[in-house]
């Protein structure tokens, strides 16, 4: 769930939600903004073709997930129901999502309390998973243990050349907790998943192309507006009835492994060597 390669744990610097109406430049109907501590998540609704996108916007943390950041995600959900497509994406461009935000996740010590952090997440990806509309998460940045998680809930994802994408709860002594494992078995297959899964492996834009994890890659220097472009050509289709045929085709939610997956992986959170692993890389300067 975290950045293990380079930290991705966020200090806590609140909110409510801030709006901005009107901004006709580039289509843009509104924005609202969930403050969260560090940043905000924001979502702006563009006309006429309904492209909504949500940034995770918390640069000190690299764009982890805290607990309030999750409740601002589902606010920007709700925000962006009535769109022809969703893009999700990070600010910036170091990260896309670094993950969970360790820093405020820690005090979750408890199994009960560990199976309902990884609920409430597991549910927000569901949500991007069963959005009426396509969604395609942008890859601005890395995208590392959850961040990763957070990728593969949508339905497209498309990324800057230079970034890369690893699994990499493993080296935490956790394992996805998010849905995250069911949903890159189905993008992948049985044995690269478990490959990528079980070494933490981090991949570059181009091997995540090759084996079907990444459907996209753009050059750095044109990926803002590629996937405007796409995302745009997206949402002028018929993509809500696409996406309901092409779901029902290919479930991307897989809701009858919730507890288990939810179970195994607080036992995992709970113990010693998780936690001797994560203070490992909290120490690390």
């Amino acid at each position: 769930m975290a950045d293990v390669a380079s930290g991705g744990f966020a200090d806590n610097v609140t909110g409510g939600a801030t709006e901005r109406e009107g901004a006709a430049a580039g289509g843009v109907a509104g924005v609202v903004a969930y403050e969260v501590a560090g940043g905000s998540v924001r979502v702006e609704v563009a006309t006429p073709a309904g492209l909504a996108v949500i940034t995770v916007d918390r640069p000190g943390a690299r764009n982890a997930i805290s607990l309030e950041t999750m409740d601002a995600l589902d606010a920007a959900l709700d925000g962006a129901a009535s769109a022809s497509a969703l893009v999700i994406r990070g600010s910036g461009d170091r990260a896309f999502v670094s993950g969970g935000d360790l820093k405020d996740l820690a005090r979750i010590r408890d199994f009960d309390g560990a199976v309902a952090m990884a609920l409430r997440m597991r549910r927000l990806c569901d949500r991007l998973a069963t959005f009426p509309a396509p969604v395609i998460a942008a890859l601005n940045g890395h995208a590392l243990g959850g961040g990763a998680e957070v990728s593969v809930a949508a339905d497209i994802r498309v990324a800057a050349s230079d970034v890369t994408i690893a699994f990499n709860q493993s080296k935490l002594a956790i394992m996805p907790a998010w849905g995250g494992a069911e949903r890159l078995a189905g993008l992948v297959g049985r044995p690269q998943a478990l490959l990528l899964a079980t070494t933490g492996e981090r991949i570059d834009a181009v091997e995540a192309h090759r084996i079907g994890l990444f459907d996209r890659v753009y050059p750095r220097e044109s990926f803002e507006s590629s996937w405007r472009a796409l995302a745009a050509s997206i949402a002028s289709s018929p993509s809500r009835a696409l996406k309901k045929v092409i779901a029902a085709a290919a479930p991307h939610h897989h809701p009858s492994l919730e507890e288990e997956a939810a179970a195994e992986f607080a036992n995992l959170w709970i113990s010693d060597a998780h936690w001797q692993a994560a203070d490992a890389i909290t120490r690390k300067p």
